[in-house]
């Protein structure tokens, strides 16, 4: 079987950490930011981690990290 590509899209927005957690950004802080209110967009700011029932798919996605 041939050797997996990383996926391109996949590699921008997600990093493997350490322990194997999947680290992602937060949506929703690109625009209209007029509206939210600073409390909310300082909470944007922080890390997340990816949802288990997506981490599966991104790992692979991320094959040769």
């Amino acid at each position: 079987m041939p050797k997996l590509k990383t996926h391109s899209g996949a590699k921008k927005r997600f990093k493997l950490t350490k322990n194997g957690k999947v680290k992602r950004a937060h949506a929703f802080k690109s625009h209209i930011l007029n509206k939210k209110d600073t409390k909310r967009k300082r909470g944007l700011r922080k890390a997340a981690y990816a949802d288990k029932t997506n981490v599966k798919v991104i790992k692979l996605m991320l094959a040769n990290h």
